[in-house]
């Protein structure tokens, strides 16, 4: 009987071959666009869980290993039906008041995602401060808003120091929401040149 020779150092250096492209699950089936996961359906984004539950579930969206729920399940502490998102165990309330993971339920000090409640109650907060301006205004922020939620992590316009002020003169919404009407009409009187023939 033959036996292979092992080495006693672990083996270094790029693989013996690589792969050309990345592997793509399902590359040759046809997506409905209708149904969860697709174009028209998109999956929800990943909430309440901490950062390392957070990578597992976009490992399994990205192989395609991922199942979404069909119907709510069990909340393993409060045992209603509340859990909305699959490879969770705890529900949204009891995850926030005991201060867990909702997926492996270990106490973290950050959570990733915001709950709905926190973003309705921004949405408000937003709509409250874009109130009294200009219906032009508001249009261009609802398209910036848009735009920003289309680009990616790396495009992120929020990153960028240099772009506070390009849409609106104000730092924050709160600090353009106090600036009225004449304050604005005076700002663009001053931005104006005057051409003389």
């Amino acid at each position: 009987m033959l036996k292979a020779r092992m080495s006693s150092r672990p083996r270094t250096g790029p693989p013996k071959h690589a792969n050309k492209f990345a592997w793509k699950p399902n590359a040759g089936v046809k997506i409905n666009e209708t149904e969860v996961g697709g174009r028209f359906r998109p999956l929800s984004d990943i909430t309440g869980v901490c950062p390392k539950c957070k990578d597992q579930i976009e490992w399994k969206r990205k192989y395609g290993k991922y199942k979404p729920l069909t119907e709510p399940a069990k909340c393993q502490k409060c045992t209603k039906r509340a859990v909305r998102q699959a490879y969770h165990n705890l529900c949204n309330a009891c995850a926030r008041e005991h201060n867990v993971c909702a997926k492996c339920s270990c106490r973290v000090d950050r959570i990733v995602g915001r709950d709905i409640t926190e973003v309705e109650a921004e949405q408000k907060m937003l709509q409250a401060a874009i109130g009294n301006a200009r219906e032009r205004d508001k249009r261009s922020l609802i398209r910036a808003m848009n735009k920003g939620k289309t680009q990616t992590k790396e495009q992120d316009p929020t990153d960028n120091d240099k772009k506070a002020g390009d849409l609106f003169k104000a730092e924050s919404l709160e600090a353009y929401a106090g600036t009225t009407r004449d304050d604005e009409d005076e700002d663009y009187s001053e931005d104006e040149t005057q051409v003389v023939n």
